[in-house]
């Protein structure tokens, strides 16, 4: 029988791991057995979810990820040190909320930057033969907002849109290698990210938010359990998915 929470000896790397679910899928990932690399640009930060760690092999990776030209070193050294990688969670990201009025180019290409390309740069470079074990696992954290839509969120919504929908081909691509690829949606998770959201808006505008989300807010930990599933053997025939994980937001 699989053990559906079994990461032993499997070498992770996840990005956006200083906070929020990068680092909530971390500590997870080194709890059931795995060997992970953390990346993120703040080191101090990065340096705190490394203590959080069980475990031993964790390496971590102080870097801003729209630098594209040093991810295949990243990789390379984490190749080196830990063996050929089995799994990926691209967590980093950053949300833009601005009607379509006020909406500017340049914020779009900053949202695709760490939303889509960055992580793209580093599938890429992880699915070289070299860098790569047979059934790895390539996980996305996409939105519920990225197949929904939601007033305001054009380009968060594009941004995670485009994730959803490259994933699907890259599973095609890959599936012949045995890689797997398979996106995240999640609705409203309490991070700092999202406190720092809600704290623009009034009460009312709060109140009709939870309205939208049947089960409440979601937890971290959710996001990450999923994320643990995805990266273990249990889930080897799934991938061109997109998981919604939403609380009940796209059932209301």
């Amino acid at each position: 029988m699989i053990n559906l929470v079994d990461l032993t000896g499997k070498n992770i790397i996840i990005t956006g791991a200083s906070s929020g679910i990068g680092q909530t899928a971390a500590i997870l990932c080194s709890k059931l057995g795995a060997k992970v690399s953390i990346i993120g640009r703040d080191e101090e930060k990065l340096n705190e979810t490394l203590c959080l760690l069980e475990g031993t092999n964790h390496l971590l990776f102080p870097l801003d990820i729209t630098n594209y030209s040093q991810i295949d070193n990243v990789v390379s050294q984490i190749v080196n040190s830990n063996g050929k990688i089995n799994g990926f969670i691209h967590s980093a990201g950053i949300e833009l909320t601005r009607p379509l009025k006020i909406l500017k180019t340049e914020m779009l290409q900053d949202v695709f930057a760490v939303n889509v390309f960055a992580g793209l740069e580093f599938a890429k470079s992880i699915t070289k033969n070299n860098n790569i074990n047979t059934g790895a696992s390539l996980i996305f954290i996409a939105s519920i907002v990225g197949s929904l839509g939601q007033a305001g969120k054009i380009g968060y919504s594009a941004s995670k849109g485009a994730l959803i929908s490259s994933c699907k081909s890259m599973a095609i691509e890959f599936a012949s290698k045995g890689i797997r690829v398979n996106t995240i949606s999640p609705a409203l998770v309490e991070t700092d990210m999202s406190k720092k959201i809600m704290d623009t808006i009034g009460e009312d505008a709060k109140t009709n938010v939870l309205k939208m989300h049947p089960l409440g807010f979601g937890k971290v930990e959710d996001v990450a359990n999923a994320c643990a599933f995805f990266l273990s053997d249990a889930s080897s025939w799934i991938t061109g998915t997109d998981f919604i994980i939403d609380g009940g937001y796209s059932a209301s």
